[in-house]
């Protein structure tokens, strides 16, 4: 039933919980599993000229690192991992990398934000991933409260 799925990450402790219900998806598929890191460019374009590569650069290197614990957590599970570090904004660049890439399934982490927490942060990525994906989106609620 699926093939592809992407499992987003943004570092946190939050996609232990994320994995623990994404990669037995994937083995029960035999599915290829893609990670996604995207810096979000609306940070680095708030850092100041002198601060803002170093900034991005030290994101970039985080997404890499991010990236790669999906990839061997993956891989001790015997499944192909894919990995790719994007600039953009979130949901945007996880909606576009899943229509590039066919992904049949997203599964994404949240922690489950309280309305004000919401109403400051404009809402979450996997909420306006789930508004807006045009493929099946399962949501994994952390209840260990990391995000």
């Amino acid at each position: 039933m699926y093939d592809d799925i992407l499992i987003p990450t943004d570092g946190s402790e939050t996609i232990s919980e994320t994995l623990a219900h994404g990669l037995p998806i994937a083995e029960h598929n035999d599915a290829t599993v893609h990670s996604l890191y995207v810096v979000d460019s609306r940070v680095t374009a708030a850092a100041t000229d002198e601060t803002g590569p170093e900034l991005e650069a030290s994101l970039e290197d985080e997404g890499r690192e991010a990236v790669a614990d999906v990839a061997d957590r993956a891989d001790r599970r015997g499944l192909e991992a894919v990995t790719d570090v994007r600039k953009g904004t979130p949901s945007k660049a996880i909606l576009e990398y899943a229509d590039e890439h066919g992904i049949d399934l997203i599964v994404i982490g949240t922690r489950g934000k309280s309305p004000r927490e919401k109403i400051a942060s404009l809402g979450s990525v996997s909420e306006r991933v789930v508004d807006n994906a045009e493929i099946p989106v399962f949501v994994v609620r952390d209840v260990g409260g990391a995000d």
